[in-house]
């Protein structure tokens, strides 16, 4: 208001102001609403003692960890063989490095480790694995991971796509049972990977960044049901194996379909990793009434990363926006924007809130 004339009158000037501030909503008035809500939210969200069950830290840094402290939450660190990312193709060096972070982080960070699919086809594959992820358990490891890898991009030695069904994978996988430990899955990826196009799905910009992994236009390709029904092979022929299908268990988009698993399979689980989107963009009392009724089901997981080249200082602006964001979608009753569309609040229980944030992931994956 520096502008106005000396003429107007102190009222005049206050009516403006009022006047001018009551239109500025979205602008000069909003950021600080904005950071008063994620402090609230982000309070609220630090006395549950959550544990995000799924994200990729790839170095350690003392603001990093201040903010674990701060907000009271415990990470699961998962570690993925993955030969389209360079830091991601040797196992043996990231296994080191999240052990190193595990020992540092003063009790927020727990492992899950992974073993080697590109060695499937070693006759000794079975026997490696087991003895890597047992060496694995016995350092500090409370699970293990199989990835999308596995389904839609490796073969066998006849060029045929290796799925999480093969018998290769089942001494892993009893080895696993028998450690008390739990598989966490990853399998497929969500539809709009298979096509057509589509901007508006929520990871379409994933497959922008990430080619690799958008199969719509890869003719002879394992169909989406086809990696899916092998994954529940394993969830029928390992009836003691503890499974968390991440992603949703990438049925993101299909509630019923979801719900029928977790009643056919009581060792089965899922996490909200990367696909709290696609719940905020349904049916909020579809999705509140889901949530209720398979609330021992649900574990919290973000997919949040920190690279070792990073920018600290902005990842943390991204980790603690998201944890606000999903609790301000669980927690409260509030309404606000999702790439311009409006997302109103489910407002769970507390009861409700106190498994999906802390006490599923302790259920789940014991150890953490």
């Amino acid at each position: 208001m520096r502008f106005l004339p000396r003429s107007v009158s102190l009222l005049t000037c206050a009516m403006a102001i009022a006047v001018s501030c009551a239109a500025r909503t979205a602008s000069a008035a909003s950021p600080s609403v904005g950071k008063a809500s994620e402090v609230q939210a982000l309070k609220a969200f630090a006395a549950l003692h959550p544990i995000d069950a799924h994200v990729h830290v790839f170095k350690t840094d003392p603001a990093f960890q201040g903010m674990l402290e701060r907000l009271s939450v415990k990470l699961l660190n998962i570690l993925v063989m993955d030969n389209t990312l360079p830091y991601r193709k040797q196992l043996q060096p990231q296994i080191d490095d999240a052990l190193t972070l595990m020992r540092s982080s003063r009790g927020h960070i727990a492992l899950c480790t992974t073993f080697d699919p590109y060695l499937f086809n070693s006759p000794s594959f079975s026997a490696d694995a087991i003895k890597q992820i047992d060496r694995d358990f016995a350092a500090g490891a409370v699970a293990v991971k199989i990835w999308k890898n596995i389904g839609m991009e490796i073969k066998d030695r006849s060029g045929k796509f290796i799925t999480a069904d093969d018998p290769r994978f089942d001494p892993i996988y009893r080895d696993i049972a028998q450690h008390g430990k739990t598989l966490l899955s990853h399998q497929a990826e969500p539809d709009v990977a298979w096509g057509p196009p589509d901007p508006a799905d929520p990871s379409w910009s994933y497959y922008q960044e990430n080619p690799q992994w958008y199969v719509g236009n890869k003719p002879g390709f394992p169909s989406k049901q086809m990696i899916l029904e092998a994954r529940d092979h394993v969830l029928a022929n390992n009836p003691n194996l503890r499974m968390v299908g991440v992603h949703l268990g990438s049925m993101e988009r299909d509630l019923d379909n979801l719900a029928r698993h977790l009643e056919k399979y009581p060792k089965f689980a899922i996490d909200t990793a990367a696909r709290m989107d696609y719940l905020m963009l349904m049916s909020p009392e579809k999705v509140r009434a889901f949530l209720i009724k398979y609330q021992d089901r649900v574990v919290y997981g973000t997919d949040l990363d920190l690279l070792a080249t990073a920018d600290v200082a902005e990842a943390l602006r991204d980790w603690q926006s998201t944890y606000a964001r999903d609790w301000k979608f669980l927690a409260t009753g509030e309404t606000f924007s999702l790439e311009g569309k409006p997302v109103r609040g489910l407002n769970l229980p507390q009861s409700v809130l106190k498994k999906i944030f802390r006490s599923n992931a302790l259920h789940w994956i014991p150890g953490l």
